[in-house]
């Protein structure tokens, strides 16, 4: 069975193996996710599971004597969202995603998948918002050459030249300049699960994570693994 679930990066950390070893871990609030929709080949076209993860207050609107309406939890789950959820028999929910796979027959609607569907030794893939760094330079951002230090240089952290002047006239797509850096989906690949605490639903990762802490963090069993 293909695994895959939601979680919240808590911070980074470091643990001892039995040999001794110092390993730094990132410590991640695996689930528990429940199973909100299943999606089959015949009624959707194709395979896959629909996961809730962190329970959310619903949007409750009151009316008062004159019959204006007010809203009391104004960004909770609106009707539509409450009906969906209803309809899985699951509470409402902050996040929710969708992971194809193939055996998502096998999956059960209001089902829970908890941090145990992996164990030490397995490897995965790890998928967040990485953290905004704000407007940056093209040398921090690209990691581009600064100019000579010196008094009478007129270039010290400056981009450069950008492009030619006669031919072709402009610069081309793609060019690293400065800009907005970070906030962008960063996947890192083949990360080892070090230690999996079934209780309190832990997944200690070994090595970063990407995402600042308290950021959702997809884990998905790894499609490119190595010996």
């Amino acid at each position: 069975m293909k695994k895959a679930i939601l979680a919240t990066k808590i911070g980074m950390t470091q643990i001892f193996n039995e040999d001794g070893t110092l390993v730094p871990v990132t410590v991640l609030q695996a689930g528990p996710c429940v199973v909100t929709q299943i999606k089959t080949v015949e009624n959707d076209g194709y395979s896959a599971v629909q996961v809730g993860f962190v329970d959310k207050k619903d949007r409750i609107i009151n009316k008062d004597a004159s019959g204006r309406k007010e809203l009391v939890h104004r960004h909770g789950v609106n009707k539509a969202e409450q009906g969906h959820f209803k309809k899985a028999g699951v509470s409402s929910k902050r996040y929710v995603r969708e992971f194809k796979l193939e055996n998502a027959e096998e999956y059960a609607l209001g089902a829970e998948i908890k941090a145990d569907v992996f164990a030490a030794g397995d490897k995965i893939d790890a998928s967040a918002i990485s953290k905004g760094k704000g407007f940056q330079g093209a040398i921090k951002r690209h990691g581009q050459h600064r100019g000579p230090m010196a008094h009478g240089s007129k270039f010290h952290r400056h981009q450069g030249s950008n492009g030619a002047c006669s031919s072709p006239s402009r610069v081309f797509k793609g060019k690293g300049m400065p800009g907005h850096m970070g906030c962008v989906k960063v996947t890192v690949q083949n990360l080892e699960v070090v230690r999996v605490d079934a209780e309190k639903n832990l997944l200690l990762v070994k090595g970063a994570v990407p995402g600042p802490k308290k950021a959702l963090v997809t884990i998905r069993e790894t499609v490119k693994a190595q010996a």
